[in-house]
Parts: C-alpha cells; structure tokens; sequence
C-alpha cells in the first residue's frame, strides 16, 4: 500500500463504497462524482494510519454499520479504522500536525543523535522540492515541532515488522505548513547538515493526524 497514490486510494475506495451498498450522494453536472472529500493525503511510497476522509449520504445510515460494511468491499490494505458522524463536514481546520516515525536501516542510532542535535539547533532549514507547480524553497526547520531518534528497535512496529539492529528509528511531529513540509524534506536537511544520513529509501509512516496539543499530536 505504501506504492499506491492517493488517485488509486480514493479509486479503490469508491469501488469500496459502491460493493458496500452505501447510499452515497453524488454531484450535479454532466459528470457526477460521488461526495467523498480527502484530506491531505500522503505522497506515493509513504504508508499511512491516519488518514480523513468524509461521505455525504443520502439516508441515514448507523456508523458502526458504515464501517463494517466498508471494511467488507474494502482490499486489503485499506482498512477503517473508526467511523463517527460529522454534520459540520470534513474537519481539514482542525487537521494542523501529524506524527510520523521514519525508518533508516543501516544507520546507527548513535550517529543519528548527533545530527538531530545539530539540526533543532539551527534557525532555520531551507531545502527545495521540485513539485507540479514548479520548484518550491520552505523551511524545514519550521515545520518541526519534535524530532526524537528511538532505540534501535521499535517495539510493536505499525508497518509489520521491526527494525533491525543498527537502524535508526526517528519520531517526529510536524506542523502543516503551506507550502507542505515532509519527513523526505525533513530527511534532505538532516543530510545537509551532515552526510550519516544515508540516501536510501527510507520507510515513513504517519501515526498520527489531528490538532496540536500541548504533548503532541491530538486525535481527533
């Protein structure tokens, strides 16, 4: 699921919708679509359990029953993890931080510690992204709320399985900034400030989405 985008996310949920039976509502125009809103979706090649999505339904529908009906139609991979009923829409206000923990195999945690140091030292990180509105400059210092290196195994590890001896395992909350700020562009100034950060494929995965309290990331 890490290799799907979030256009074949949002397809294969709609196939979802339609195999649950879900009176789903749909737009006016020539080409109606059916009300399923996203928020902030994570890029291709990052694994996520927190992600938002709202339905607009025609009847009344016990959410509970949403959910065991989706997580019936839904492929594997996609699961539903809680259902409640949002008469105000889609929360995206409330969405302000997310908590992600980024795997570095190959990389002692010792070493890691000391550039984690050296970057929160710094006032201000800018990196650059090419994205499709062109090259894009932020501030990946900004967007950093806590940046935590863990042991070198991660206990119960979300993704399935653990980190092996001499990984790195990194925990970070980031705020949602505009132009968006992501653990890859977090990653890209941590080597600028030093080059143990290896250049292979790292394994991110969001935890957490929600308001930003004072201990961290709040759920929603």
């Amino acid at each position: 699921m890490r290799f799907a985008s979030q256009l074949d996310v949002a397809r294969a949920f709609e196939r979802g919708v339609r195999r649950a039976g879900l009176p789903i509502a749909y737009s006016v125009g020539f080409t109606p679509h059916p009300k399923i809103s996203y928020a902030g979706g994570v890029p291709t090649g990052v694994a996520s359990e927190a992600e938002y999505l709202s339905l607009a339904l025609t009847s009344r529908v016990e959410a509970a029953a949403v959910q065991e009906r989706l997580n019936a139609a839904l492929p594997d991979g996609i699961d539903v993890i809680t259902v409640a009923e949002d008469t105000g829409g889609l929360p995206a206000s409330r969405l302000t931080a997310s908590q992600w923990q980024v795997i570095l195999p190959g990389l002692a945690p010792d070493s890691a510690v000391l550039v984690v140091q050296k970057f929160l030292a710094l006032d201000e990180a800018p990196v650059e992204r090419l994205t499709s509105k062109g090259l894009r400059r932020m501030d990946a210092r900004a967007a950093v709320i806590t940046l935590t290196v863990l042991t070198s195994t991660v206990d119960g590890a979300r993704d399935g399985s653990e980190a092996a001896s001499g990984t790195t395992v990194l925990r970070m909350v980031l705020q949602h900034t505009v132009p968006a700020v992501r653990p890859d562009d977090v990653l890209t100034a941590l080597r600028d400030v030093s080059d143990v950060i290896p250049a292979a494929a790292s394994l991110i995965t969001r935890l957490e989405q929600g308001s930003l309290g004072e201990s961290g990331v709040v759920k929603l």
